[in-house]
């Protein structure tokens, strides 16, 4: 069983998964911090799931990028968690998160998130047969370069992150998916190797969940 925690955005959220499936989740979108929800999220999620910390043996976290503020929140809560379990940590490339929700459609992916002044924090990866592969590091980029990068590739284009980043980009073979807040994009639950044929709105944590048990780096 895996706690996931995602809060590198406005949003924040946890999540209990395990089996392929969610078997518990607490989410907010709300204007307060979440030093204030995250901790009671997470108490919430292992109650309602009638089991405790030490039944949970992985707690997997985002790592950015995304908030400086809410990145530090999640990661001292994931880390304080595991200390006192004695759990192992597993960061999670908040972009990475993302493209595992087109697990099962074929194509490039574009996962953005707003980085102001004209850039956006982005990755690209590939999605085939079931794989998603990394294409390149996560990195600040102008959205003038970045659509310079996606002209050149010849399969369908799959964007997904913030909102404003979608606005930018020529329509046709890309297909943008847009965000209800900060890095919340149209995600899925996208679980443990699970699949889904079409992306679809959803929140962070169990994509965490879906990328550490493919095998993201542990602390």
């Amino acid at each position: 069983m895996i706690l996931g925690i995602e809060s590198s955005a406005i949003s924040a959220g946890c999540a209990l998964c395990g089996g392929g499936k969610v078997i518990a989740e607490e989410f907010l979108n709300t204007s307060h911090t979440h030093s204030e929800t995250l901790m009671p999220m997470i108490a919430g999620c292992l109650k309602t799931a009638g089991v405790t910390l030490s039944d949970v043996e992985k707690i997997a976290v985002s790592a950015g990028p995304g908030s400086f503020t809410g990145l530090r929140i999640g990661i001292a809560t994931a880390k304080g968690l595991a200390m006192g379990a004695g759990k192992p940590v597993c960061a999670v490339s908040t972009l990475e998160a993302m493209a595992y929700n087109f697990v099962g459609i074929d194509g490039v992916i574009c996962a953005c998130m707003d980085a102001r002044r004209k850039q956006v924090y982005n990755a690209l990866f590939r999605s085939e047969n079931g794989v998603i592969t990394r294409l390149c590091e996560d990195r600040a980029i102008s959205l003038e370069e970045l659509s310079g990068e996606l002209s050149e590739f010849c399969e369908k284009i799959f964007i997904v992150g913030d909102g404003e980043a979608h606005r930018r980009f020529h329509r046709g073979k890309i297909h943008a998916f847009a965000a209800d807040a900060a890095v919340s994009a149209r995600k899925r639950r996208v679980l443990c190797g699970g699949k889904r044929r079409s992306p679809r709105r959803g929140n962070a944590y169990a994509e965490v969940s879906a990328a550490c048990a493919g095998g993201a780096r542990e602390t």
